[in-house]
């Protein structure tokens, strides 16, 4: 169902593209930002492999010239600033996993994909990835590009030198429930006085939601924010800080950086895409990093796609170069020059993505990361989830960084919620 302009407007506070793209009505001429031969692809620095940009340039060149467009800044913001404008729009957009529940309420703005024949690829990716950018009258916005599934990020030697496991298949048996994990965490400690498993509890309650079949809002537009799923993985959070297993440090900080260099933050949960992280944050840590099961079972983090806007004066043409950028051949190809981790099972076996990587000890991680990513569980995204799950993810924080006391911080965060959910619309 189509949200009323007032929904949009409600959807705008959950998720910025609700707002903007609810300012073009259904049928309403967009005028386009390509002229004949030119079709303009927008993305952001990391959204696409290069090698992939570059070859399908050259393999459309006969039919149509391919301008793929890099947008810096804050890419949602400047391609639904550019939609509701109706100037320029651009004929295939990127569209981040994050922001995916954002527009789909507004899904009369994109082309349908599968009236281009989408549906004769779905066999060749991860259905739950597959079904992220289809709307919920079934219209398909968005094409899989990447996804994010989370691992077990650990250094070797430090976990060795602790009486821990430290062979990544030791690690993903051995530290495979919650309590296993935290116990590792405490034994750390212990062995290597001032070295934290974790950095924060965020982690842990992020990871521990997105383990999960739901979020905060359930596809009647009921808030589920104070259900058992969220309410579990706070109290793990809240357990987390109280074993000790996490540092003191702010996430993405010098301190932080130095203390994962030195080997007392020797430990985290992370996405596939973390491995560029840690190559580009921490250099000098290479070789000393393995890769092993999440506890319990794998969760996601990121992952995105590409449409056709209404804008396209060639929908069939843009469709058979995005199916073509995110076969399984380039999808393998993304993942080696930006980390992209495939949709695609097909490419899990294929040679480029199976070589021994030397920052992780020669260790081939698509051996852990293909298997975690077709385990992922299936959930539903509302576009209401960031300003409901937000409050929830702030006061979670004031508890680790703060110290603030636990249940004052959920009555707290459910009492914002409950705010929000009335102005949203949203039933609580």
């Amino acid at each position: 169902m189509r949200l009323s302009r007032r929904g949009l407007l409600r959807a705008g506070l959950a998720g910025t593209a609700a707002t903007a793209l609810g300012g073009l009505t259904a049928g309403c001429a967009v005028p386009t930002g390509s002229t004949g031969r030119n079709m303009v692809l927008w993305y952001w620095d990391g959204g696409l492999g290069d090698t992939v940009v570059k070859n399908a340039k050259a393999r459309y060149d006969s039919s149509v010239d391919l301008r793929a467009v890099k947008i810096g800044g804050y890419y949602r913001s400047k391609l639904i600033t550019t939609m509701a404008g109706r100037a320029h729009v651009p004929d295939i957009a990127g569209l981040k996993g994050e922001d995916m529940a954002s527009y789909l309420p507004n899904a009369d703005q994109f082309v349908d994909l599968r009236t281009l024949g989408a549906d004769r690829y779905k066999s060749g990716y991860l259905p739950w990835k597959w079904d992220q950018g289809i709307a919920d009258d079934g219209t398909m916005v968005g094409f899989p590009i990447d996804c994010g599934p989370v691992a077990h990020f650990y250094q070797y030697d430090v976990f060795r030198k602790a009486g821990l496991p430290y062979e990544p298949a030791d690690v993903s048996r051995e530290l495979d429930t919650w309590e296993k994990f935290f116990a590792a965490g405490e034994k750390l400690g212990r062995r290597i006085p001032g070295a934290s498993l974790l950095t924060d509890i965020n982690s842990v309650f992020e990871n521990a939601v997105q383990q999960g079949s739901a979020r905060y809002v359930d596809k009647d537009r009921h808030f589920i924010g104070d259900q058992e799923h969220v309410r579990h993985a706070w109290a793990l959070a809240v357990e987390a800080k109280q074993r000790g297993i996490v540092s003191n440090l702010v996430n993405g900080t010098p301190d932080q950086l130095s203390a994962v260099e030195s080997g007392r933050l020797p430990s985290q949960l992370g996405a596939s895409w973390a491995t560029g992280d840690l190559k580009n944050g921490v250099p000098r840590t290479k070789g000393r990093w393995r890769v092993a099961d999440m506890p319990v079972r794998p969760a996601n983090n990121g992952g995105s796609f590409l449409s056709v806007t209404k804008a396209c004066r060639e929908p069939e043409q843009a469709f058979r170069i995005i199916s073509w950028m995110l076969d399984a051949g380039n999808q393998a190809q993304g993942f080696v020059d930006a980390g992209l981790f495939p949709s695609t099972p097909a490419s899990y076996a294929l040679k480029q993505v199976r070589e021994p990587d030397p920052f992780f000890g020669g260790q081939v991680t698509m051996d852990v990361f293909g298997p975690a990513a077709q385990k992922i569980v299936v959930a539903y995204n509302s576009p209401f989830d960031v300003a409901l799950g937000q409050p929830v993810k702030d006061e979670i924080k004031n508890v680790g960084v703060l110290g603030k006391d636990p249940e004052q911080a959920w009555s707290d965060a459910m009492s914002t919620c409950r705010r929000i959910a009335k102005h949203l619309g949203v039933s609580y």
